[in-house]
């Protein structure tokens, strides 16, 4: 049986994705953690990492939680 991988950039856009998620979920999350993971998305050329930017983008802008 023969199965094809999925390229690395599509599984690392997914683990991105994830991280972007749950990113915006923990209104506590360290601003460090926030930057890491705009500078990711910035080194993806995906379509999807537009839309990732933006997302981050406010999150950072965004007021912590009390």
């Amino acid at each position: 049986m023969q199965t094809t991988a999925e390229p690395t950039s599509i599984k690392a856009n997914g683990a991105l994705q994830q991280q972007v998620a749950d990113a915006l979920r923990n209104q506590a999350l360290p601003i460090s953690k926030l930057l890491r993971l705009m500078w990711a998305i910035e080194a993806e050329a995906s379509p999807v990492s537009e839309s990732l930017r933006v997302q981050l983008r406010a999150r950072i802008g965004a007021p912590l939680a009390n």
